[in-house]
């Protein structure tokens, strides 16, 4: 089970802590305010329709949607943002790569350098983790759902690259611009996604014990817990008996 099923296994179980502290929205209301520069209509805009979409999810009143859309077109004044990634790595030689949205550059650098330095990690020059990571739509469908068969049948007639079975869902991977026609195709046959993204999702993984493993899940938790990461991508692969033992440590 690589990196990507894991964390977003524990950001599920922390959504709703999450939701309490106002995190969630604060990460839609950038995201929304930053794909409306793309222009304000969601049917013209595959970024802000996606964003709009989480936002409903989170239950985002539409008086703070309609705002932070219209900060992004320009009729209302608003913090600018600015969208970039850095790179680093963590315990045991893995890949991390951050998705940042910032108003202040220097800074948020400064502090993410920090934080790998404190959490047996180091930031690292752009480029040079990148490269392990292939941008892609991802899609979670969870065991009973839906039946192999049909799904790799709907999901390949609308375009997915793949699909592959873990121990309780399946995984759907598509080219970002497939993304949205899968999705949609997943959606008019009913079945019910557990989540639906375009994130990056590393080529190799690295293989975890138990001590690197509990400080890794810590590193992108802590990561995960700045305002200005939007989101954070990373290479590692834990076994389901060492994550056992880990995951009450990551929260």
């Amino acid at each position: 089970m690589g990196g990507h099923s894991h964390w977003a296994t524990i950001k599920r179980h922390k959504s709703a802590q999450d939701a309490k502290r106002g995190k969630i929205f604060t990460r839609i209301i950038r995201e929304l305010t930053i794909a409306a520069r793309g222009g304000g209509d969601p049917d013209g805009n595959p970024r802000l329709r996606l964003a709009i979409a989480k936002a409903k999810e989170a239950n985002m009143p539409g008086d703070t949607m309609k705002k932070a859309i219209q900060r992004g077109t320009g009729e209302l004044p608003g913090v600018s943002y600015e969208e970039f990634t850095l790179e680093g790595y963590g315990p045991g030689g893995t890949a991390l790569l951050l998705e940042i949205t910032s108003d202040n550059r220097n800074r948020t650098v400064a502090e993410i350098r920090s934080l790998f330095t404190k959490n047996n990690g180091n930031m690292a020059e752009a480029g040079a983790v990148a490269w392990q990571f292939h941008k892609k739509g991802l899609l979670t469908v969870e065991r009973g759902k839906v039946d192999e068969d049909t799904l790799l049948s709907l999901a390949l007639d609308a375009g997915a690259e793949d699909v592959k079975a873990a121990e309780k869902t399946f995984e759907v991977t598509t080219d970002p611009h497939d993304f949205e026609a899968v999705k949609k195709a997943l959606a008019d046959a009913k079945v019910e996604t557990s989540l639906a993204e375009i994130t990056y999702i590393p080529q190799n993984t690295v293989r975890l014990d138990e001590k690197p493993a509990e400080q890794m899940l810590k590193l992108m938790e802590i990561m995960d817990e700045h305002d200005d990461v939007q989101k954070v991508h990373a290479n590692f692969d834990i076994s389901d008996e060492v994550m056992e033992k880990v995951a009450v440590a990551a929260g």
